[in-house]
């Protein structure tokens, strides 16, 4: 599942962006997130600490790491995760290759949660991405109450609001609890 949200990001986003990661890696689950300062940062960092799986999708190429201050991380993730890039090895940041990225990672992963988001960012295109893909999103109280943009979505099917990380949990083991019970009426019909 990704992790997204806000390059400026708070400091209770970055404490419900770690909160999150982890309690996601206690569910087995990975943690997706596209190796931005912020939100995503704090969640590839928790997932790792908590002994879990991190996949960070690049907005540039392999060869490249954006921001540069990122680079140890980046190291680290491919190193104990994976590094993911739809972009040649060698291709450099622009104000197109991020929106793309958000993309990709509102299609690869299961469920897109927003953290904290301003009204023109990133994490709000992968949310809108999301949902055209048929993926659940998961929008924070944070997101919510100080946008705009998330009330066209709140009303879509697949679309929660989170009050809390609980809430958070609750949602995503309603999400994955899904793909189980389909898996268990194949299994009653083979049997049958």
């Amino acid at each position: 599942m990704s992790v997204v949200g806000s390059r400026d990001a708070s400091p209770r986003g970055l404490s419900v962006a770690r909160s999150i990661a982890a309690g996601l890696v206690d569910h087995g689950i990975t943690v997706i997130a596209g190796l931005a300062k912020g939100i995503d940062s704090a969640a590839h960092v928790a997932a790792m600490e908590a002994g879990g799986r991190t996949v960070a999708v690049l907005g540039t190429g392999i060869n490249h790491c954006y921001p540069a201050e990122n680079r140890a991380l980046q190291n680290r993730i491919a190193a104990e995760g994976l590094v993911l890039s739809q972009f040649w090895p060698n291709a450099p940041p622009t104000k197109h290759t991020f929106p793309m990225r958000n993309t990709v990672m509102s299609g690869y992963g299961c469920a897109t949660i927003v953290v904290e988001a301003g009204e023109h960012s990133g994490a709000r295109i992968q949310a809108r991405r999301a949902v055209a893909h048929g993926r659940p999103v998961i929008l924070s109280d944070l997101v919510v109450k100080a946008n705009k943009w998330p009330a066209e979505l709140i009303d879509r099917p697949g679309v929660y609001v989170a009050g809390s990380t609980a809430e958070v949990m609750s949602i995503v083991e309603s999400i994955t609890a899904g793909p189980a019970e389909i898996d268990a009426l194949f299994a009653v019909t083979a049997d049958g």
